[in-house]
């Protein structure tokens, strides 16, 4: 499990990596988990937060619904007694177990989108979890003893937000993904202006880094060359 530090001594820990990121940030005294993999990831799940001793979570960040990163909610809000908080225009589709339908942003992912649409829409259905608190835009974490705080990052859907820790740290969801080393443009976005807003704002945090919830760690510098080359005027 890889763990990055900050500078008030808080650590993120990639408590799952591979299919969809897991994190955990602590500052030795509350938990925040950040999403939850799918259904299947769920004994590995368990596993791992075992492994680290969390008998509770104080706070579950879903950065948006889709079953990838919302499917065990209601397990972690259950079994660890944990506060749920979502954007409030997906805190339906949590309530649901429903799912957004991705919008493909290459010819491989549009092809997908149209053959399998259906049959997604049917897989991924998961066991629906109430929201305790739906925001808006910004939500402080300092009740919990953070220096952290949620803003709202739309693009690859209406309600994706973003986590950011100490000024330093960003976990970002599918806001990025890490899995090329030329480009952190997803896959799947709903809005392309929406996107670039979001980047621009977590940007503005002065972050170092952007973890996202698909792929590795990507630096600063890939993030303002790809916003800048996307950005220019036609």
């Amino acid at each position: 499990m890889r763990i990055w530090s900050t500078s008030s001594e808080y650590k993120i820990i990639q408590v799952l990596s591979g299919r969809s990121n897991v994190f955990l940030l602590t500052n030795g005294k509350s938990n925040i988990l950040i999403d939850t993999s799918p259904e299947f990831m769920w004994k590995t799940l368990q596993k791992r937060l075992e492994r680290l001793r969390i008998k509770q979570i104080n706070l579950l960040v879903l950065t948006h619904s889709h079953f990838d990163h919302a499917a065990n909610a209601y397990r972690i809000k259950e079994k660890y007694n944990a506060q749920v908080i979502i954007h409030k225009s997906e805190a339906e589709y949590l309530a649901t177990g429903d799912n957004i339908l991705p919008a493909a942003t290459n010819p491989i992912t549009k092809y997908l989108v149209k053959v399998f649409a259906r049959q997604f829409m049917s897989f991924a259905r998961y066991q629906p979890c109430e929201s305790d608190n739906a925001i808006d835009k910004t939500f402080d974490l300092s009740n919990l003893g953070f220096n952290a705080y949620l803003i709202h990052t739309p693009g690859h859907t209406q309600g994706s937000i973003s986590l950011i820790i100490d000024n330093e740290v960003a976990l970002v969801g599918d806001t990025m993904f890490g899995i090329f080393w030329w480009t952190v443009f997803p896959p799947f976005v709903s809005d392309h202006v929406q996107i670039l807003k979001s980047w621009r704002k977590l940007l503005n945090t002065k972050c170092k880094i952007f973890i996202p919830s698909h792929g590795s760690v990507n630096k600063r510098s890939l993030v303002e060359r790809d916003y800048n080359k996307r950005n220019k005027p036609k």
